[in-house]
C-alpha cells in the first residue's frame, strides 16, 4: 500500500508540472497553437529546491494599465525561500513562477499607459511571475533605470533599498547623530542600510554577520560582531545605553534582546524571520521553536520604557495596501542619491534561470554578500543544468538523488 501511495504521489506531481510547463502557474494569457512562449522558474508545489523547475510558459501579454517587460535579470530575496516552503501567511496556489523584481526592456503597452515607451529601460516590482523571461505589471510599480546603472543592479535596488530607506527614514525616522543595529549586515538590505546612514551624518552603525563576510564589509559599517556571538554584550560594551534603531530580519530570541537594547525613544523593526528557515523544506518545530523565543510584550512595558516597536513588509506595503504612490515618492529619493554616487547596490553573483536550486542553497547557507540576481540571458553550466532544467536526464529520480552532487564544485559568476 505504502508503495501504491508513493507512486500516485508522484504521478501527481509529475502531473501539476506538465500543466505547469504547459501554461499553469498565473499566466492569464489563452493558450492557443499560435502564442508565444517563454522560459520561466515553476514551482511546482511548496516544499524542496525539487520542487523548481524551469518550463516553457506561455508569454503574458499586457492588461490595461499595464506594460510587457522583456526581462533580463530578477532579483532573489530570503522571502522567495520562505514561499518555495509555502512558510508565509495566505500562500498563494502552486503551480507558480515565484519572484517579486526584475529588470528589463519595455516591449509593449498597455491601454492607458503613459510616461513609457518601447525600449525604454526599467525595473519593476511584481505581485509573483518576476523569474521569467516576460513579465506584466501595472504601471506604478514600473520605474526607469538611470543610464549607468546595468540590468543586474537595477535588479537588485527595488526591493533593498525602498525596505532600508523605508524602515530607516519613514518608520524609525533617523536623524544626525543616532545608532543603528542591523543583522545580516552583509546581505542586500544590509548593504543598503549602511550606504543610505553614511548619507547621514555620524551615524553609527552595529552589524552582525558571519565571520567570513567580516573582512569584505567591515568598511561599510562601524562596529561588526560575529552573527554567533552575544552581540548583547558587545554592543553595549561601545554604548552602555544601548542604540537607537535596532533593525531584525531574524524573530525569535533576537526580538527580545533588540528591544533590550534600545535606549528611550528607540525603535526596534521586525521586517523578517528568517530563524524559522533551518532546512530545505518547512519546518513546525522550527516556526515553534521562533514563536516560543519571541519576547511576549507587554504594551504597558513598552509605554513607561518609551521604546517603539514596529513591523515592515514592503510586499505587504504595495500590493495588499495600495501604497504605491508613496513608494514612488521613495524610489525617486533613492534614485537621486543613486546618481549623486551616494548609494551603489552591491550584486554577489549571477546566476542562469537553470541555477536557481544552486542561488536559493547559496541564500539559504547565508553565503552571499549583497544580491544573488538571476540573469535571464546567462547560460548555465553543465552540473547546474542537469539539476534544474525540465529536459534533466536525472529529473525523474531528482528527489531520490538530490545529495549526490553536494561534493562538487558549483561555480557562479561572481560581480566584481
Amino acid at each position: 500500500m505504502a508503495k501504491e501511495g508513493a507512486e500516485k504521489a508522484e504521478e501527481t506531481e509529475q502531473m501539476i508540472e506538465k500543466e505547469a510547463a504547459e501554461g499553469g502557474g498565473g499566466s492569464s494569457s489563452p493558450r492557443g497553437a499560435d502564442a508565444k512562449e517563454m522560459r520561466a522558474v515553476v514551482l511546482s508545489a511548496f516544499g524542496g529546491l525539487n520542487k523548481l523547475r524551469v518550463s516553457k510558459k506561455v508569454m503574458p501579454e499586457p492588461q490595461e494599465g499595464e506594460l510587457k517587460i522583456r526581462v533580463k535579470a530578477c532579483g532573489l530575496n530570503f522571502i522567495d525561500l520562505m514561499v518555495r516552503q509555502g512558510n508565509i501567511d495566505n500562500p498563494p496556489k502552486t503551480p507558480l513562477v515565484p519572484g517579486f523584481e526584475c529588470s528589463g526592456i519595455v516591449e509593449a503597452l498597455g491601454d492607458n499607459v503613459k510616461g513609457y515607451e518601447i525600449g525604454d529601460r526599467v525595473m519593476a516590482f511584481v505581485n509573483y511571475n518576476g523569474w521569467a523571461e516576460v513579465v506584466c505589471t501595472p504601471l506604478e510599480f514600473v520605474y526607469k533605470i538611470p543610464d549607468d546603472m546595468s540590468f543586474s543592479e537595477a535588479a537588485a535596488f527595488p526591493m533593498n533599498f525602498v525596505t532600508a530607506y523605508m524602515m530607516l527614514f519613514e518608520v524609525a525616522n533617523l536623524r544626525e547623530g543616532m545608532s543603528v543595529l542591523v543583522h545580516s549586515a552583509g546581505g542586500g538590505v544590509g548593504q543598503a542600510v549602511a550606504q543610505l546612514c553614511s548619507t547621514v551624518p555620524d551615524v553609527t552603525v552595529f552589524g552582525t554577520a558571519s565571520s567570513f563576510k567580516h573582512e569584505a564589509i567591515k568598511d561599510s559599517v562601524t562596529h561588526l560582531f560575529d552573527r554567533n556571538a552575544d552581540y548583547v554584550q558587545e554592543v553595549k560594551k561601545i554604548s552602555a545605553d544601548g542604540v537607537d534603531i535596532v533593525l531584525d530580519c531574524l524573530c525569535g530570541e533576537n526580538t527580545g534582546k533588540g528591544l533590550s537594547l534600545l535606549k528611550p525613544l528607540g525603535t526596534y523593526i521586525l521586517y523578517g524571520s528568517s530563524n524559522m528557515v533551518t532546512g530545505e523544506t518547512k519546518s513546525f518545530f522550527s516556526f515553534a521553536k521562533s514563536w516560543w523565543q519571541v519576547e511576549k510584550v507587554n504594551p504597558i512595558k513598552l509605554y513607561e520604557e518609551n521604546k517603539v516597536m514596529a513591523g515592515f513588509s514592503l510586499l505587504n506595503l504595495l500590493f495588499k495596501q495600495g501604497r504605491s504612490g508613496l513608494i514612488q515618492n521613495v524610489m525617486d529619493k533613492l534614485l537621486k542619491l543613486y546618481n549623486e554616487k551616494k548609494i551603489k547596490p552591491l550584486v554577489d553573483s549571477l546566476w542562469a534561470l537553470e541555477e536557481v536550486k544552486e542561488a536559493m542553497q547559496r541564500i539559504h547557507d547565508r553565503g552571499n554578500i549583497g544580491k544573488l540576481i538571476l540573469d535571464v540571458e546567462k547560460t548555465p553550466t553543465p552540473l547546474m543544468a542537469n539539476d534544474s532544467t525540465e529536459t534533466s536526464e536525472a529529473g525523474e529520480e531528482e528527489e531520490d538523488h538530490e545529495g549526490d552532487n553536494e561534493n562538487k564544485e558549483r561555480m557562479p559568476f561572481i560581480q566584481q
